[in-house]
């Protein structure tokens, strides 16, 4: 694919403006970066939360690669902008066969707005093909930034945010859901999950399963909306709350990380500071290792249940306890 006959098929019909609201000095300020894959984040509820750059972008790029581009009109129409570039349907069925074409016009000078239907693309949405493919051949990209349902739920949910994952959405099947949680039990970092309104009982009663009724979390849902709603407290009282009141819409679920002790309960199979020690005199021995750098070896390789290392200078000391 290298040029805009690929992707005349996929180009929809402009509607004709609507109101020129978005054309205003706020959005004829912002610099439109020539040459280059624009990632923008698009309002994921609240229209009022669109940015001035969004604005401005969807204007005034050359190529606007949507998801959805119905969706796309949709929010130009409520923006009141027009679309003046050509429009590309970019989703998960065809990021990978379109991003070469569309870097093709990025390096003849084309600004390419790569947009989701709600929220950063890339994150559970498309984005990531055309990011690599840009990395792989020297093509600039950059974001403009907004919206996030991830961090708006972490930052509602009253959980740390200090250290935190994204889980993306659980898995549809419930071995492999179960399976998942598992894995996480010893995960001490706050929690992120994605879930929709017809999977979240089963994922709940999965959550409770795995991680017991009293580790906290946040249900969030509908954010932005006028229907906002954060259920907050334990898994066993969100759990209920589901039962009683099933919620709609899409949410995000946080749940608290693992105590120390909840971590090492997750984890009996992590070695202890003496057998580090005495697994580093034995490599030490075999290898024909300075003990140091034996202690080295073996903390690397066997890392604490929340993934940090052990502290080499307590293995050390208990090597020198051992060796009397």
């Amino acid at each position: 694919m290298t040029s805009a006959e690929n992707m005349a098929d996929d180009i929809v019909g402009q509607p004709e403006p609507n109101t020129l609201r978005g054309s205003d000095a706020r959005s004829a300020a912002v610099d439109i970066p020539a040459g280059t894959v624009v990632l923008a984040a698009t309002p994921i509820g609240n229209i009022g939360d669109a940015s001035a750059r969004l604005v401005a972008l969807l204007e005034r790029a050359d190529i606007v690669a949507a998801e959805d581009t119905r969706r796309l009109y949709d929010l130009a129409r409520r923006l009141g902008v027009y679309v003046s570039g050509r429009v590309v349907a970019y989703h998960d069925h065809n990021e990978r066969s379109k991003a070469d074409g569309l870097l093709d016009q990025v390096e003849t000078g084309a600004t390419v707005l790569v947009v989701s239907d709600a929220g950063m693309p890339t994150i559970n949405d498309p984005g990531l093909a055309i990011v690599r493919r840009a990395i792989e051949r020297g093509l600039p990209v950059t974001c403009a930034p907004g919206p996030s349902a991830v961090l708006d739920a972490l930052a509602l949910s009253g959980l740390p945010t200090d250290r935190f994952c994204y889980e993306g959405f659980l898995p549809r099947k419930h071995s492999e859901r179960v399976q998942a949680l598992r894995a996480l039990l010893p995960e001490r970092r706050t929690i992120v999950f994605y879930e929709t309104p017809h999977r979240i009982a089963d994922s709940m009663d999965d959550l409770l399963d795995a991680f017991g009724p009293n580790r906290a979390m946040a249900l969030c849902r509908e954010l932005t909306k006028d229907y906002e709603q954060i259920r907050r407290g334990t898994i066993g009282e969100i759990h209920q709350s589901v039962i009683n009141d099933p919620p709609r819409g899409e949410m995000v679920l946080v749940i608290g990380g693992a105590s120390s002790e909840e971590a090492e309960a997750a984890a009996p199979n992590s070695l202890s500071i003496e057998d580090l020690a005495v697994l580093a005199i034995d490599r030490a021995l075999e290898d024909g290792l300075r003990i140091k750098d034996a202690i080295a070896q073996v903390v690397q390789e066997h890392p604490l249940p929340d993934g940090s290392l052990a502290n080499r200078k307590q293995v050390y000391a208990a090597v020198l306890e051992i060796k009397g």
